[in-house]
């Protein structure tokens, strides 16, 4: 993953990515992973999801990582919050209420353990050479008995390049394959969905708890 692929992403305002709403996927789900609103939440690669606010809601401790300074920033502006800014070597920590962001590297943020990951557009938004090292890092992160709300994307890769990346059911189960793993929903779009639109013979969103 190039960070200046990112950087200039959000430069450049080209993130069709991002949601303006909640994601559904998050409220329909969410329930599935059993959390307490004393449970540290982690969200990485988070932009300016509203996704963080939500959470905010039901829990005390909502953790973001996320590469792009301008996105942090966005976020809190778009908020209306002023943060307390830090530095913690080669990152910028922003933190308001419940809500703390560490703007930097995923992969060498200083974030403590957490008890529950909700991820719904850091690992398909890696590179298929890049993910094992992403799923070790986010074991790494998550305490004993933490559990995983993922979100991955299932169509034909060579139809249409990435970001965002399918990564199949195989890839999922063996990227985990020493955590328990249900797959919660299989949502496949039909041919009035944008993607299928672009050319896309099938395109599906799935959605995985998985337990430590």
């Amino acid at each position: 993953m190039n960070p200046e692929f990112w950087h200039s992403r959000w430069a450049e305002n080209r993130i069709g990515f991002h949601l303006n709403d909640t994601n559904p996927a998050l409220t329909e789900h969410w329930h599935a992973v059993k959390a307490t609103r004393d449970d540290r939440v982690l969200v990485p690669m988070c932009g300016k999801s509203v996704d963080l606010i939500w959470l905010a809601q039901r829990h005390d401790n909502v953790i973001g990582i996320e590469l792009s300074d301008i996105a942090v920033k966005a976020f809190f502006a778009e908020q209306l919050y002023t943060p307390m800014v830090s530095g913690v070597g080669a990152e910028t920590v922003y933190e308001f209420d419940e809500i703390t962001i560490h703007c930097g590297d995923f992969f060498s943020a200083r974030v403590e353990p957490v008890d529950v990951v909700y991820d719904r557009a850091a690992l398909i938004a890696m590179p298929q050479n890049m993910r094992q090292m992403y799923a070790e890092r986010l074991l790494a992160l998550l305490r004993e008995s933490g559990r995983i709300l993922l979100v991955t994307l299932d169509y034909p890769q060579e139809q249409l390049d990435g970001p965002p990346f399918s990564v199949t059911k195989e890839e999922v189960e063996n990227l985990f394959k020493d955590c328990r793993l249900t797959q919660l929903a299989r949502n496949d779009a039909d041919e009035s969905h944008p993607r299928r639109q672009r050319g896309l013979t099938r395109f599906a969103e799935e959605i995985w708890l998985i337990e430590k």
